[in-house]
């Protein structure tokens, strides 16, 4: 938005000074010109034209700079002794723009043509036509736009490279930052859940081993090390490489119905509409809902059945994740850190999320993500 209406104030500034030039030249003809003949008013309209033509430096500098070199030698074989004030602007403009090597063939071209000029207008006198063609294009005014568009160009360009040094050092200490939390993550979590992990491992083995049945608490720790192991791996994967890909995704959600499955959780899924990507942040979130929405389920709302239905629409995609617990139309949710974290994804990507009893018992979480097919 700003940088529209800065591109509205340019143009509106460019307007500015081209009609300011167009009538400070017209002024200046008028003030020396008093017949009306055709070769006149042809003359007024080059004047009028190599100052408007200046509203398009920014656009085309090296056709306004030669749009107005031809107006300066058009009304000055018209008889116009007028400086060359609208050249010297796209001077300033075609070598701030860069075009230095264009300017300099140009400008010599010009001050080759303009006596030509001026003795095409009527003198006979060369010596006076050098004099006339010097007074309408100073060499000192031409090397000073040239010079004032040059330093210009160079301001901008180590304003430039300025601000790429503060974002390469701004994205350096973001990396290094990434790194240090990964080492704090592997540091502080890698052990324990590895100690979780082994500990779930062997007691299930020896229980297996002695022909005893395994506790379903133990087995759902069993699996939760293990997908806790590979969570953090992943995690710390993406921290150390800066992965834009996201570890895990919609390709990933089938894995997550399975498992619930294996922990004795009657879980189905169900994708509907025609399938299309979408953006890997979309995609993320989407795993990251089923898998909390699963994981409550299965932790507390005693459920013996869970669905998960995918809606694949044009502009958004909707999940819906359903339970058959404990829970009643009249319960209170306590919005724990899983569902306050749903929601701020969910927020975060202009989505919406509803987490609430169902009326016919149960729970359900219900959220739709937009979706811009067009980027």
């Amino acid at each position: 938005m700003s940088t529209g209406r800065a591109g509205v104030r340019a143009g509106v500034t460019d307007w500015a000074i081209a009609v300011c030039v167009a009538a400070t030249l017209l002024v200046t003809g008028l003030s020396g010109q008093n017949s009306g003949t055709n070769i006149d008013l042809f003359g007024y309209a080059l004047l009028a034209a190599g100052g408007l033509v200046l509203a398009a430096r920014r656009r085309a500098p090296v056709p306004v700079l030669a749009v107005t070199g031809l107006c300066a030698v058009g009304y000055q074989a018209a008889g116009f002794d007028v400086p060359a004030v609208a050249y010297l602007c796209a001077v300033y403009a075609a070598v701030r723009a860069g075009h230095r090597t264009v300017t300099v063939a140009v400008s010599v071209i010009m001050l080759a043509a303009l006596p030509f000029a001026a003795l095409a207008s009527g003198l006979h006198d060369t010596g006076e036509a050098l004099a006339q063609a010097r007074d309408a294009l100073e060499l000192a005014w031409l090397v000073a736009a040239g010079a004032a568009g040059e330093a210009l160009r160079q301001a901008e360009r180590r304003a430039e490279e300025a601000e790429h040094t503060r974002e390469e050092t701004a994205r350096r200490r973001a990396n290094e930052e990434r790194l240090r939390i990964a080492r704090e993550l592997h540091d502080s979590l890698t052990h324990q859940i590895s100690v979780i992990k082994v500990q779930a491992e062997v007691a299930v083995h020896v229980a297996r081993k002695r022909g005893e049945q395994v506790p379903e608490a133990l087995l759902v720790i069993q699996e939760a090390g293990r997908e806790a192991t590979r969570e953090l791996r992943a995690t710390l994967q993406a921290l150390r490489d800066d992965d834009t890909t996201p570890p895990r995704g919609l390709d990933h959600v089938p894995e997550l119905v399975e498992r619930a499955r294996t922990i004795g959780l009657d879980a189905t899924l169900t994708v509907e509409g025609q399938r299309h990507d979408v953006p890997a942040a979309v995609s993320r979130t989407v795993y990251r809902i089923v898998q909390e929405s699963l994981t409550n389920i299965a932790r507390h709302a005693s459920a013996a059945t869970a669905s998960v239905r995918i809606d694949y629409r044009p502009d958004a995609l909707a999940i819906r994740v359903d339970d058959d617990g404990k829970a009643t139309p009249d319960t209170v949710p306590v919005p724990g850190v899983g569902l306050l974290g749903m929601r701020e994804r969910v927020t975060a990507l202009g989505g919406r999320l509803r987490a609430a009893p169902r009326g016919e018992g149960g729970f359900t979480v219900h959220a739709e993500l937009p979706v811009d097919r067009t980027s």
